[in-house]
């Protein structure tokens, strides 16, 4: 176990109290608690509805079966992402198309994209990588269905509107390790009430009057609670990635590194924060011997797994990019630790 992990679970007595005044109610599964942790994220982004599903991937996979996204459709997303885009895909036959990435932001390419979209496109995901909102305007005016992905970016804005409120449909994670936890779990979210109203028929089979493929995709009561402390603690959270990515953006000013970009009307939540080393292998190697989790911030691209190229900015990413620990609990020392021992491997 590194001394230093590159993530981790932001929890005190307030999510252990919540969770357990739920197991002392008896009601665990999806009850009340999950319907005020629906309605509070919808307040917070600002839209009509979100619904609670048991992970991103189910959430991604019902947004593309509300849109009545099948076999043969295309759906674009981007290659340097994790591959539970690609499978929430093949999940309803279809079939991906890869745009490249804006090497400066690692989101989506809006000109490579353009290029690449066909008459079989049917819709766009989206991801706001590592907390820094895509051109997302942009991608809207294409006139394609768009799916953002705000697993990484709850609480960030465009514009100065938060992000999930641009898309046909947003999708949320709520992993261990996400902006806000739940263990497992996820959430929809969507101005349009029949994209909601297909969403809540398709999350749960049971007591329905027709015969249709449905899904066990529920979140619990005991989860939603824990995700209810969560999300009111979000700006909080929120203001202490950003006092430590403050740290590391003075660190590599004075070290004359480059520090990783955020256009003016973008406001990051820096999910994570990425830096760029010609000696990544060495970085990752060197981190597990000081126990400091480095990571790479995508474990491989789509490109790869898929036996294709064209893809240079998303290469370049998987190349040199390394992740650095950034996560509310992270403490000063720890901070000064990590900077320390990543200078020797900053390029001047």
């Amino acid at each position: 176990m590194p001394v230093i992990p590159h993530s981790r679970p932001t929890i005190d007595h307030a999510e252990i109290d919540a969770v357990t005044a739920v197991l002392k109610s008896g009601q665990l599964a999806q009850g009340g608690q999950v319907l005020r942790f629906e309605q509070a994220l919808a307040a917070r982004i600002g839209v009509r509805g979100a619904l609670a599903v048991s992970s991103g991937t189910a959430a991604l996979h019902l947004a593309l079966l509300a849109l009545k996204i099948g076999e043969g459709d295309e759906v674009a997303l981007p290659s340097f992402v994790c591959p539970a885009l690609l499978n929430a895909i093949r999940s309803v036959r279809a079939v991906p198309l890869l745009a490249d990435i804006d090497p400066m932001t690692f989101n989506i390419d809006v000109q490579d994209l353009r290029r690449r979209l066909t008459a079989k496109t049917k819709a766009v995901i989206v991801p706001h990588m590592f907390g820094l909102p895509a051109d997302i305007r942009e991608i809207v005016a294409l006139g394609v269905p768009v799916i953002e992905d705000c697993a990484q970016s709850l609480g960030s804005r465009y514009e100065g509107v938060p992000t999930g409120r641009f898309g046909t449909l947003a999708i949320f994670s709520f992993y261990a390790t996400k902006v806000i936890c739940t263990g497992e779990g996820g959430m929809v979210a969507s101005n349009d009430q029949r994209l909601l109203d297909a969403v809540r028929d398709l999350r749960e089979y049971d007591e329905k009057a027709d015969d249709r493929l449905r899904y066990n995709y529920k979140l619990t009561d005991l989860q939603a609670a824990l995700g209810m402390v969560q999300l009111e603690k979000l700006p909080a959270l929120i203001a202490r990635r950003r006092a430590l990515a403050k740290q590391y953006d003075d660190f590599l000013s004075r070290c004359a590194a480059p520090v990783p970009a955020r256009p003016a009307e973008r406001e990051s939540i820096f999910y994570r924060y990425i830096i760029r080393t010609e000696r990544l292998a060495e970085l990752l190697a060197a981190g597990e011997g000081a126990g400091i989790a480095y990571r790479r911030p995508v474990f491989k691209p789509l490109h790869h797994y898929l036996g294709t190229t064209g893809y240079p900015a998303s290469e370049a990413a998987f190349r040199t990019g390394a992740s650095l620990p950034i996560y509310p609990s992270l403490q000063d020392d720890e901070v000064a630790a990590i900077l320390s021992h990543v200078q020797p491997f900053l390029r001047r």
